[in-house]
């Protein structure tokens, strides 16, 4: 079954309506990982970040080359991304959407995605930073969740 949606992805069509098929794709990218094809740590050259900081906003760019493919973390709030340049198709549970630039989406929190560049694509997350916060990996611990069960764990904690 991998192997078919990661066929799927080649052509541009994912389509992954479950969260245990996206949790199965991104444990077998995981498991076959060189950091050279497949990487497992942001800020790599395959998908370089940038990272800028405003007034309570914290602002990621990243880039994406034609052809990669990205499964992302869950985000805890609801915010907003800008695909600024090129086209990605997103695969969500729920369902699988193609945006081309320039564009912007509202983010709902808990959903887990797979993006899949059709183009060499750039996009931009903005999210809320009441604090002010620049260390990016206290930024992260607060605005994502890696699994399904941590998201869980978060939002029953910050009721």
């Amino acid at each position: 079954m991998l192997n078919n949606e990661l066929s799927k992805a080649d052509s541009g069509e994912v389509a992954l309506n479950t969260r245990e098929q996206i949790q199965g794709l991104q444990n077998f990218l995981v498991d076959n990982a060189d950091e050279v094809n497949i990487v497992t740590h942001q800020n790599s050259d395959a998908f370089p970040l940038e990272h800028s900081f405003a007034d309570g906003i914290y602002v990621r760019q990243m880039k994406m080359s034609k052809d990669s493919l990205v499964v992302g973390a869950i985000h805890n709030h609801l915010h907003v991304w800008f695909l600024l340049s090129g086209c990605i198709t997103v695969a969500t549970e729920e369902e699988s959407l193609e945006y081309i630039a320039p564009c912007y989406v509202l983010s709902t929190p808990g959903t887990k995605r797979v993006i899949y560049a059709n183009d060499d694509s750039i996009f931009v997350n903005v999210h809320k930073n009441p604090t002010n916060c620049e260390d990016i990996e206290e930024l992260e611990r607060e605005i994502v969740s890696a699994t399904f069960e941590e998201y869980e764990e978060y939002i029953n904690k910050n009721r």
